[in-house]
């Protein structure tokens, strides 16, 4: 199916987890004959919620492209997982999309979700349309949402549509741009009469988005301000400018699962949401000149960025792209301009969820995906060999929360590593790292719920069981003090005998560690030098204290005896061994613990909470910045006291807050930590 970009609508359904996205997205796909049944999320027979975990979890935990045809328009829907772990799904989706449905529940405010959503789009300048969901609830509050949102973004919210309602229940809406009233049946939409009880209220909201149009263009504002109102169509034409510009953001209502103002929903989006066509120039880089350039929804060269990846260990690997220019069609080549390879397409699908269509080529404006890519991921700009480009790639947000990942079952543990890494070409958002100082294997993600989804799907799709555990803290330990020690290593057991002497100082160091020697009149030979020194390197990975590495250490050879026959390169090894056990007894060993530098992004209604609390957990404020209307607090706290620090965070400030993490530096830990520390560590090696 070849479709012209006039006629393709991209769209990115976003929003708070659990107000019913993917109701919604099914909603649309069983009104416009997508599918022939109405599923529902908690029956687990939706068509974008269709992985185990989705079914199970009765929520969305990866980005599902689906279609529909409306009128002859072709609707791209992205549904998108509102849950914080899973922000990296909804950031593939909006580099899709031409523009945004964002669905919030009517609870009479705002939820963070929905905050968080809208911000994001005018940041970026995504067209968006708001629709209030379940209306069919008994404490449905239109109204108050209404209000709430208006109050966040002043001038920016536009109500569309009177909703009907009879008790607490919406049973149909006056549509204010159109003049018509609709009631819900089980066939569909009724017209009826408008409503006395709601003429009023569709006169104040006429005037309103009169208002709204004529602030979108100039031509229009002398108009209104000439005949003191607009015409039925101008408002219309000034609506929908002001939805292209991003300062008109329009509303609606209905019940996804009750199927009601759904059919008036794709009616809008339609009618109002930009066609590919009309998309913003997304910028790439000429590889060629290394200038960038615009690149439109024409037809022209081919290029086109992969924005998802599905691995499947059974069916293999699906890039899901969009195509910015051109015409991709099976049996081409075409040049990838992440990776500097070519790929040869095979076959080009349409996706319905878990569905795939297969079709002969793919348009501008359009998406679609193309498996058995060898060397093709999420981000990568797909081009024609002739013309390449680049397109910038796609931000996802950095680990905040790491768990130690071990294998179940012995010997598995390259089954495990294999799968994350498969994983890994799926989700961007996900890295695993070896700690050299613990041995320990971490997964860092998003948040627990992410990470637990994700070894839940090592289980699933490659059959392999792991445990994630709370990760070791690489402590370590230094002296304080600078002391003499000697190590003398004796042993006669008949024939040949071992003999090795060496009196060592150990002293502070400002760096890792280093070795002199101050020996005179050869009491320990040259050649027995350098095994000194390695005999105490080998002892540096264990202190006196709790076994943890040494740093700070400088170690100064500066006297000892030796045996004609008996002395060797083993035996002064193990003597400097024993130098380094009583050297280090003395030298007032102290425990050194990992200091991260924060920088949290906040809300200002948040700021006193976060600073108490990283008070209690032993941190410093260092100050505080103001970025894109948010408080940064840059602080300073022990890695101990912020491992669970995204969960944390997250309760404290209901979910606005964020936050990045890096090592500054080590420093001792206090005397009462550092005991607790020592006491943890002798009952773990017992």
């Amino acid at each position: 199916m070849s479709i012209n970009s006039n006629n393709i609508r991209n769209i990115a359904v976003i929003g708070h987890s659990g107000e019913g996205k993917t109701s919604v997205v099914e909603a649309i796909l069983f009104n416009a004959h997508a599918t022939d049944r109405l599923g529902k999320v908690v029956d687990g027979n939706t068509v974008t919620d269709s992985d185990e975990q989705e079914i199970a979890r009765k929520m969305s935990i990866s980005l599902s492209v689906a279609y529909a045809m409306w009128e002859g328009v072709k609707i791209n829907l992205l549904d998108s997982p509102g849950f914080y772990d899973f922000e990296g799904e909804e950031n593939e989706a909006l580099r899709a999309a031409g523009g945004a449905l964002i669905v919030t529940g009517a609870s009479g405010s705002v939820s963070v979700g929905a905050e968080k959503a809208i911000d994001k789009c005018l940041k970026n300048k995504i067209p968006m349309v708001l629709f209030i969901n379940g209306m069919d609830k008994e404490n449905a509050d239109y109204t108050g949402t209404v209000a709430a949102l208006k109050e966040k973004y002043k001038g920016k919210i536009a109500p569309i549509q009177i909703p009907l309602m009879e008790g607490n229940k919406m049973v149909g809406y006056v549509n204010a741009l159109t003049e018509r009233a609709y009631r819900f049946t089980g066939e569909g939409l009724k017209d009826i009469d408008i409503p006395a009880d709601s003429k009023h209220t569709l006169v104040s909201m006429q005037e309103s988005l009169a208002e709204t149009a004529a602030e979108n263009d100039e031509a229009l504002m002398d108009k209104y301000f000439e005949e003191g109102t607009l015409s039925r169509e101008d408002t219309i034409r000034g609506i929908r400018k002001g939805i292209h510009s991003v300062s008109t953001i329009p509303v609606m209502a209905g019940s996804a699962t009750q199927n009601r103002g759904i059919i008036n929903l794709i009616g809008e989006i339609v009618k109002y949401m930009p066609s590919a066509e009309e998309r913003r120039e997304m910028l790439a880089t000429s590889l060629d000149t290394d200038d960038p350039v615009s690149i439109t929804c024409e037809e022209g060269p081919f290029a086109a960025q992969v924005f998802k990846t599905v691995v499947d260990p059974f069916v293999g690997k699906l890039n899901v792209m969009k195509v910015f220019r051109g015409t991709l069609k099976s049996g081409t080549t075409v040049y990838n301009a992440t990776t500097g390879k070519t790929e040869r397409i095979n076959q080009i699908y349409l996706l319905r969820g878990k569905k795939q269509e297969p079709v002969s080529e793919l348009s501008a404006g359009d998406i679609g995906a193309v498996n058995k890519l060898a060397a093709t991921n999420t981000g990568d700009t797909l081009c024609d060999e002739n013309v390449k480009v680049k397109f910038d790639p796609i931000h996802f947000p950095r680990p905040v929360l790491s768990m130690a990942i071990y294998a179940e079952k012995k010997g598995e543990e390259d089954k495990i590593f294999q799968g994350l890494n498969k994983l890994a070409e799926e989700d961007y958002t996900f890295t695993v790292t070896k700690n050299k100082e613990t041995g320990e294997m971490l997964i860092n993600g998003q948040g627990e719920t992410h990470l637990d989804v994700i070894n839940r799907k090592l289980k699933a799709k490659f059959n392999v069981s792991a445990l994630l555990k709370t990760p070791k803290i690489a402590y370590r330990e230094t002296i304080r003090k600078t002391v003499e020690a000697e190590g003398k290593h004796k042993k006669q057991s008949g024939g040949h005998g071992q003999y090795g002497h060496c009196k060592v100082r150990f002293e502070p160091f400002d760096g890792e560690f280093e070795f002199a020697e101050e020996v005179v009149g050869g009491s320990v030979p040259k050649q027995y030098i350098p095994a000194v020194e390695k005999g105490l390197i080998e002892c540096l990975p264990h202190g006196v204290l709790a076994g943890y590495p040494v740093t700070g250490l400088r170690a100064v050879l500066y006297d000892g005896s030796y045996h004609d026959v008996d002395s060797s390169e083993m035996a002064f090894k193990l003597a400097a061994a024993l130098a380094f056990k009583e050297g280090l007894k003395n030298a007032k060993p102290v425990l050194l613990e990992p200091v991260m530098k924060l920088k949290i992004a906040i809300p200002e209604n948040f700021l006193g909470d976060i600073m108490g609390d990283m008070n209690k957990r032993r941190g410093r404020i260092l100050g505080i910045d103001m970025m894109e209307g948010m408080q940064v607090v840059n602080a300073e706290a022990p890695q101990a006291e912020i491992q669970r620090y995204a969960t944390d965070l997250r309760s404290m400030t209901q979910g606005r807050g964020k936050f990045t993490a890096e090592l500054a530096r080590y420093e001792e830990v206090p005397a009462g930590e550092a005991e607790k520390i020592v006491k943890a560590r002798q009952a773990e090696k017992e």
